[in-house]
């Protein structure tokens, strides 16, 4: 009876011992005979995590900042905004050939509005591009944008018989892929510098200029030899040829979370956003008037030929390629914030006291060069302040909120100029129209001013 008490104890122990070691045991290779360590230490509950998708963004943190990654990334976004961002620039060679050629019973307002969709387009559509480049591959996002700007060109040089196909497709559809081009390429820089951060930037929104440099003069020499439509085929190809090889560094640094709100409208409750916010809408209301109303100016006020006026957008063009750079260099030692509000005062003075009291050829390239170092700078210093204030991983939506203020400032500035110089100039005065963008570029200071004093109170800090 011992034995079998005996017996019946032992297999009712080692019953239980197979119970309780049945999940936490090591496991026997089947093929080694050997203990698997790896799944004696692991939770049981533990649930292995799902590694990103090809579509979805990766973690490079542990790639250096500051390094030739980085520097491959601006060099990158730089020639994808000389084709989005110079395309938009260059458009008046298309107006031109519109107005004179092509479509010569529209009027200029109309054959305008696919320039002006095109910028005020590009920064509505701010906000969705800077959600894809949170939830997708941001090489994926800006590829898309190369392909549809490229695709939106080629159809165009097909619609030569009605001005609102050229407005749906040159204006609309081009500007959708030039924002899916323009966030990433302004956003993206930001994650991998903190010491060159605003040259970083600033190198990249370059690329603009530099776009508007020998874009305008190419796409007239395109158009004189190959006709429109091939102007713009070519044009296109070539986008998709440099963007499809440039979005392949355009890599973010960081893998954002997903979360519950779409776009997290929250960060107005910041009072630094909200001045940011309305100093965007000034600047931007106030910045495209000595673009558009310079040639002019000298041609009907000052007696200048056509290609004075010409050469005086050469000019802001090539000082705002100089200043985007320059400024980041000086925005190292004076203060991001210090730097953004300096260059918006001086390209208001530049506006009211170079450009509003004189009627010269002199002070006007005086204005074109002044104009165009400095309002450069304020173009630039945007993205990088928005960074130093915000962080880096959520730069792309906090960017497309902020461009939400270019497209309300572009929608009201040029239109506003236009009817202020017909209505109230007669079409002869420029002074109201000249007054109407100093004083917004004045604004737009203030509120720069404002901010810095309420990220920092001491005078003499470098902000």
């Amino acid at each position: 009876m011992s034995h079998t008490a005996d017996s019946s104890i032992s297999a009712s122990l080692n019953q239980l011992t197979v119970n309780e070691t049945h999940s936490s045991a090591p496991s026997v290779n089947s093929k080694t005979g050997e203990m698997d360590i790896e799944k004696q230490n692991q939770p049981v509950d533990a649930v292995p995590v799902a590694k990103p998708r090809w579509w979805e963004n990766k973690s490079l943190e542990d790639k250096p900042l500051d390094g030739m990654y980085g520097w491959a990334v601006v060099i990158s976004g730089c020639f994808m905004l000389m084709f989005s961002m110079g395309c938009v620039n260059s458009y008046g060679t298309y107006e031109t050939h519109y107005h004179l050629d092509q479509f010569p019973d529209e009027p200029v307002s109309t054959l305008s509005w696919v320039g002006t969709l095109q910028f005020g387009v590009m920064n509505f559509f701010g906000i969705p591009a800077g959600i894809m480049c949170e939830r997708f591959d941001t090489r994926l996002v800006s590829f898309t944008g190369g392909v549809i700007m490229a695709v939106a060109l080629i159809i165009a040089s097909f619609c030569d018989d009605a001005i609102w196909k050229l407005i749906i497709t040159q204006g609309i559809v081009f500007s959708i892929g030039a924002s899916l081009v323009f966030i990433p390429s302004t956003s993206i820089p930001s994650q991998w510098f903190t010491k060159r951060r605003a040259l970083a930037v600033g190198i990249v929104v370059a690329g603009s200029g530099i776009g508007g440099l020998w874009l305008t003069p190419a796409t007239r020499a395109m158009i004189d030899q190959l006709g429109t439509p091939w102007s713009l085929r070519i044009t296109g190809i070539i986008i998709f040829a440099v963007n499809t090889v440039a979005s392949i560094f355009m890599r973010s640094r960081f893998k954002v979370q997903s979360r519950d709100k779409v776009v997290d409208f929250s960060v107005f409750r910041d009072i630094r956003f909200s001045l940011i916010f309305m100093g965007a809408i000034c600047g931007t209301t106030a910045y495209f008037t000595p673009l558009f109303s310079l040639p002019s100016f000298a041609a009907q006020v000052v007696g200048k030929s056509d290609d004075f006026g010409t050469n005086l957008l050469t000019i802001i063009n090539a000082a705002s390629t100089l200043g985007r750079i320059g400024t980041g260099e000086v925005a190292r030692f004076y203060g991001n914030i210090n730097t953004m509000a300096t260059c918006t005062l001086v390209s208001a003075l530049s506006i009211l006291v170079l450009w509003l009291p004189f009627e010269s050829g002199g002070t006007l390239i005086a204005c074109s060069i002044v104009y165009g170092l400095f309002c450069g700078g304020f173009i630039g210093l945007l993205p990088v302040v928005m960074a130093d204030l915000w962080g880096v991983q959520r730069i792309s939506t906090i960017i497309g909120l902020l461009y939400m203020a270019n497209f309300v400032g572009t929608m009201v500035g040029a239109p506003s100029s236009g009817a202020i110089l017909d209505n109230i100039g007669n079409g002869i005065n420029y002074k109201p129209t000249i007054i109407f963008s100093g004083v917004f570029m004045l604004c737009a200071s203030l509120f720069f001013m404002a901010l810095r004093f309420t990220t920092n109170k001491k005078i003499f800090k470098r902000v």
